[in-house]
């Protein structure tokens, strides 16, 4: 199977946006630009990310007009609309469409769901998630029977629905992708590896060193044979792309010259474990411990301290700072299973046109 690549379709967008000064007035134009770039290079799809931010419905609906091919991986917690909803939402993209919509599967955290008016505990959390897509799957592919579980109870549809206002029956909408909208997730936990293997179709995980990938896929894909189930398997890379590999790591210094301490130790406190704060934590590995050291000075440590594996380092990016990851000893192992990568980079319109080969690529681990 091919390798699927996707970029990024959200704000803020810039040469390093976790700082203000780094950041672009990601407007309407910026996004559809980035659409059409992703769209004319031939890559997969995009993903749009969560949170209190732009709403991933209302911008791929926005940029399907402008785009031919690509995908919209949007980004959805379940229970912020019904299942019946958001099924006839991602109907009528895909007719619009042609078929490209999919949605990544987020169950959220005990800090974003009740700012949306969902409470339920981690465990919970899963259970509640799989008969929600379960439900919408349904309707999805036509059945309109209703829906009879322990947390989402729907009503069969009345034989009148869709009735126009002169009494002449609308034609349903129909599932433009026979087997369901595609659905995109991840899941660590005992309990969210089991929804995983149950649901998804295809599993992610945040960047790691390629051995550490290849065993949680393989631990994975073990839980989904137990069901009969064969899932596929991506990860999420920060890249840098150059033409030479020092040129890459140039430019990673560089990024770190423009990160803040403060961004640095914001993200340490929010990677310990409960109850350590950074002057207390002790890691057991010792570049980690010396990296925080460096931080508690007010000092950032340079590029290559933060390489974990050849090309692979933990610095900054919008989503964290990864400096508490540990530094991995073991021997590099070959992956088979990684079909996905979801990519960011920096000034991304731009960043998506270079074309190098993937040795000279400095990807980021960070969380």
């Amino acid at each position: 199977m091919a390798v699927k690549i996707l970029w990024y379709l959200t704000a803020p967008d810039g040469p390093f946006p976790w700082e203000p000064q780094g950041r672009w007035n990601t407007d309407f134009r910026h996004m559809q630009q980035l659409a059409v770039t992703i769209d004319r290079l031939g890559y997969y799809g995009a993903l749009l990310g969560t949170g209190l931010g732009d709403e991933v419905l209302t911008v791929s609906s926005a940029m399907i007009g402008v785009t031919k091919r690509m995908r919209f991986l949007a980004a959805i917690h379940p229970g912020l609309l019904s299942p019946v909803k958001l099924a006839q939402i991602a109907l009528t993209q895909d007719r619009f469409s042609g078929g490209r919509m999919a949605y990544n599967v987020v169950n959220g955290n005990d800090t974003v769901l009740p700012v949306f008016g969902v409470n339920y505990e981690h465990d919970e959390r899963y259970d509640f998630s799989f008969e929600y897509w379960d439900a919408f799957q349904r309707f999805y592919k036509g059945q309109r029977d209703g829906y009879a579980g322990k947390y989402v109870k729907l009503a069969a549809a009345p034989p009148e629905y869709g009735l126009g206002r002169r009494g002449v029956r609308e034609a349903p909408l129909r599932a433009i992708q026979p087997d369901g909208v595609p659905l995109w997730g991840a899941g660590t936990s005992s309990a969210g590896v089991a929804h995983s293997v149950k649901l998804l179709d295809t599993y992610l995980s945040f960047a790691d060193t390629p051995p550490k990938l290849g065993d949680k896929f393989r631990r994975v894909a073990a839980e989904a044979s137990k069901i009969d189930r064969t899932l596929n398997y991506g990860t999420r890379l920060q890249v840098i792309v150059r033409e030479t590999e020092e040129e890459a790591w140039d430019y990673a210094q560089r990024l770190l010259d423009h990160t803040h301490i403060d961004y640095a130790r914001q993200s340490i406190e929010m990677q310990l474990p409960r109850g350590q704060t950074l002057e207390s934590y002790v890691s057991p590995d010792p570049r980690v411990q010396h990296n925080l050291d460096l931080v508690r000075q007010g000092k950032l440590p340079r590029a290559k301290d933060l390489e974990i594996y050849p090309n692979v380092w933990v610095g900054p990016s919008l989503f964290g700072f990864n400096i508490v990851s540990p530094h991995p000893k073991e021997n590099p192992s070959k992956i088979n299973v990684l079909l996905g990568f979801l990519l960011s980079g920096e000034s991304v319109p731009e960043f998506c046109v270079r074309k190098v080969s993937v040795s000279k690529v400095v990807a980021g681990a960070a969380e």
